[in-house]
């Protein structure tokens, strides 16, 4: 049986191909179209999908949409009327996008995808649920998800036990953890639906000194439950994100790419240390509910891995697993394996070890690419591969890594990857100033091979999607100085030899030199572009920054290969920082 689960129409447009209980593939739809959290109809994602799995559209038994955008317009009317006549600026500047796509999703997957079947509908917050429980190792478990919004709610509690999953508890719009993060991450300078995780990574470099202020904004009760005081925020019934007590409450704004006053690293590091308290004590709810040892957990906030570490340090959870996709991409997959499993009846078959999912390219692929763009090339064998490039990172170069099918989900895990040396303190400086063109406070992750993380990093379980933070051994900070961030931990992925041979190979063969089976791994793209797909896209993004060497498949493209003769479309920043989107 063919499924085809898509997500769209808000951010993070993907598709997915899941035959059988299994996923065929996944990807996002940034990653054609080049234009980052692409949030059209996935036409491309989905053709890609298609392909991948050896099939037409009309070989589709059923395709599943993973909201229900009816009963999201519902929501959206009922906040309007509420909230009139404030509320009618935003009403009118929602109902475009609404009026063009949303509540034709039918006629439109009719009209883009060619697709004739059935069309069904799963809801925001299951679809999200499915995607961690059903893709877990567990076959019984809490769930938890919390985003910005779905149809109506933020927040769910609920329990998976072999293909059933019930959502017990939810709390709903305008109440949102994940809109309360993203109307800070607008008043600290920073794009909605982009700059989250930047507030995450300055919040090392402050201390949570405006937490009273900041839980004026956030009743938390016992259960779990929270309530936010409206008073502060203005994304019910505005186009922005914070009302003016909030500036009289905090101040006023950071710029965009404003300096960073320690006035803001302190707010950040106040909103990262309230938003961890209150998963925690969700999380303390769903395990009193469920009284199950594991907890799979979903939504956009799912990615906050400093979170994600608070939940595992101060609850009674012993296990929790996060999918590769947590945020809307991911809405897809779920989608699609509820529908096959929780409606349909069918026994899960499959563990989601692996986030590879996109498309790959091979040898010849890749070979003719550089033959007839003319660009100077080498062929190695994969032992060859691995030896040069474990030299180059041990003597200070930087690598785009382009090696099998691209990553599913935001993070770069060893298919479409940057690679630095992690014991020079200057890589970080390097990389960002000179590759990556980001904010000098943003961390860099390692990849470790999975057997020898506890060596490096303190209570280390499996982190394959990077999704878990640890903190460096104290006696290891000196020793690899450009993976430990401000505050001593690390935002770690192991890797064992089964899910990726050839990086598991390469991890161990700068041990042999570096002494630690360790490298810097950032997604290999610049600020503001979607991570690469293509060679072409691997190729144009190395021969615009100062990246040292560029391994595409069996091939080695060295730096005075460039040619800077394509074009490279910066990214034209759209509205102000603080524009918000609760449709």
């Amino acid at each position: 049986m063919n499924i085809l689960g898509i997500s769209c129409f808000y951010h993070d447009a993907a598709a997915c191909l899941y035959r059988d209980g299994t996923i065929v593939a996944a990807a996002e739809e940034e990653r054609f179209s080049r234009r980052k959290h692409d949030a059209t109809m996935p036409v491309q994602a989905a053709a890609y999908c298609l392909a991948e799995g050896g099939i037409s559209i009309d070989q589709i038994d059923y395709l599943v949409f993973y909201e229900k955008p009816l009963l999201k317009f519902g929501r959206m009317l009922t906040s309007a009327i509420e909230t009139f006549p404030r509320g009618i600026t935003q009403f009118v500047a929602a109902m475009p996008p609404w009026l063009r796509e949303k509540l034709w999703v039918p006629a439109l997957i009719r009209e883009k995808l060619g697709y004739r079947g059935e069309i069904l509908y799963s809801e925001h917050h299951l679809s999200h649920a499915a995607s961690a429980f059903l893709m877990s190792p567990y076959q019984e478990a809490a769930i938890l998800t919390a985003d910005g919004i779905g149809e109506w709610a933020s927040t769910t509690i609920g329990h998976g036990e072999g293909t059933s999953i019930e959502l017990v508890k939810e709390i709903r719009f305008p109440h949102s953890l994940g809109l309360l993060y993203s109307a800070f991450t607008a008043w600290l300078g920073f794009e909605i639906n982009e700059g989250e995780y930047k507030v995450m990574g300055m919040a090392a470099y402050g201390k949570p000194t405006q937490v009273d202020k900041v839980r004026q904004l956030i009743r938390q009760a016992d259960d779990g439950g929270f309530a936010l005081d409206t008073r502060y925020l203005a994304y019910q019934h505005s186009l922005h994100a914070w009302a003016p007590a909030f500036e009289r409450l905090l101040g006023a704004p950071r710029t965009f790419d404003g300096d960073l006053d320690p006035r803001f690293v302190d707010v950040a590091a106040s909103i990262q240390f309230v938003t961890e308290e209150s998963m925690v004590k969700l999380a303390e709810a769903a395990h009193r509910l469920t009284g199950s040892r594991n907890l799979c957990l979903a939504g956009g906030v799912g990615l906050n891995v400093l979170a994600n570490r608070a939940i595992l340090r101060h609850t009674p959870f012993e296990n929790l697993f996060v999918p590769p996709g947590a945020g809307d991409s991911g809405g897809a997959v779920g989608a699609a394996a509820y529908l096959y499993h929780t409606i349909l009846g069918h026994a899960r078959s499959e563990i989601l070890e692996s986030a590879y999912l996109g498309p790959g390219y091979s040898d010849d692929e890749v070979q003719r690419f550089l033959v007839e763009r003319g660009i100077a090339y080498e062929r190695v064998d994969e032992a060859e591969l691995i030896e040069r490039v474990a030299d180059a990172i041990a003597s200070d170069q930087v690598v785009g890594w382009f090696q099998g099918r691209m990553e599913f989900g935001p993070r770069a895990l060893g298919a479409r990857s940057i690679l630095g040396n992690p014991r020079n303190a200057e890589m970080k400086t390097i990389i960002n100033e000179k590759i990556k063109h980001r904010e000098p406070f943003r961390p860099f992750a390692p990849s470790v091979a999975a057997e020898d993380a506890n060596r490096f990093f303190e209570d280390v379980g499996p982190s394959p999607f990077m999704l878990l933070v640890a903190d460096v051994h104290e006696s290891q900070r000196a020793f690899l100085p450009a993976i430990t961030h401000a505050d001593g931990t690390a935002r770690i992925q192991t890797v064992t030899e089964r899910q990726n041979p050839r990086y598991y190979r390469l991890l161990r063969a700068v041990e042999r030199r570096n002494g630690a089976p360790v490298v810097i791994n950032t997604s290999f793209n610049v600020r503001g572009e979607p991570i690469v797909r293509t060679p072409a896209d691997a190729y144009r993004c190395f021969s615009h920054t100062d990246m040292d060497l560029l391994t595409l498949g069996s091939f080695l493209v060295r730096a005075d290969a460039k040619r800077a003769d394509d074009p490279y479309p910066g990214r034209k920043r759209v509205g102000t920082a603080d524009t918000v989107w609760v449709s």
